[in-house]
């Protein structure tokens, strides 16, 4: 098995590490010196999300966060990058057409980024991929909780468990790969549900409460660390600073604890 050590990430890299086994450790970040540990300790992919909502501007959602944010926040991370990949959320209503995420996402790009996010398959989600994807946007999905739905869903629910809900992920899950996506997040579905959608999938899946199944894992840094942000903690949440002894200890903990598929557990996960 060739294992990604020193060399940068690439788009390409990420589906040969799929095929290869090799699970992906992500974490959020918004600042340099938080991607500059990140990096230096072995996370993969670092995504610049509009959790920052939350987590940094105090916001109930991501709903108020702005393309201005997000590419601010994406020029900082990327000022220190020199092995992780960086990927960058297209905030609420960015894709809301194919043009504006395309004015979006290439300001994303500019400021550093090398894959953007969006969430969603309906219709236009799956034209806004294949729009981007044709003029050399990489693009990550993002199905099951999509915070950025926050309004229609009533809250931060786990999606899928009910069976027709759980058939419409796996058309989706096929549908935002088929439009040409590079990877796909998987966010609070029952473990069964993300297993299966991850053996099926073409592209690398990322779980956050999605089990220990998906191709690689994501936390918001906040969480990881055990940082008090003021809002319920998820089930899928784990503290490890406690174990890590430090930040750097934390990242090198997470990252381990991914790889050897011990993070996430049953405790972590949903059924």
């Amino acid at each position: 098995m060739a294992i990604q050590e020193d060399k940068p990430w690439t788009v390409p890299a990420l589906a040969d590490a799929k095929r290869e086994g090799r699970r992906l450790a992500m974490l959020t970040a918004y600042d340099a010196v938080f991607a500059r540990v990140f990096d230096r300790n072995g996370v993969d992919l670092i995504l610049v999300g509009d959790s920052l909502g939350m987590v940094v501007k105090g916001e109930g959602s991501t709903l108020p966060v702005t393309v201005d944010d997000i590419a601010y926040h994406t020029a900082a991370v990327a000022s220190h990058l020199t092995r992780a990949l960086l990927v960058a959320d297209l905030p609420f209503q960015a894709d809301a057409t194919p043009e504006r995420a395309l004015d979006a996402a290439t300001r994303l790009l500019q400021a550093g980024a090398q894959m953007v996010k969006l969430e969603g398959a309906a219709a236009h989600k799956l034209d806004v991929i294949r729009f981007l994807v044709e003029r050399e946007i990489p693009v990550s999905a993002h199905l099951g909780l999509t915070p950025q739905s926050v309004l229609r869903f009533g809250g931060f629910k786990v999606q899928g468990r009910e069976e027709r809900a759980a058939s419409k992920l796996r058309e989706d899950a096929r549908a935002v790969a088929d439009a040409g996506a590079s990877l796909l997040v998987l966010e609070c579905v029952p473990t069964a549900l993300a297993q299966a959608i991850t053996a099926a999938s073409a592209i690398p899946t990322i779980g956050i409460g999605a089990g220990p199944h998906c191709d690689g894992q994501v936390l918001v840094l906040h969480d990881m660390l055990g940082l008090d942000g003021g809002h319920r903690r998820p089930k899928f949440v784990k503290d490890f600073l406690v174990e890590g002894g430090s930040i750097a200890g934390a990242v090198q903990a997470y990252c381990a604890a991914v790889r050897d598929g011990s993070f996430p557990d049953a405790a972590h996960a949903y059924q």
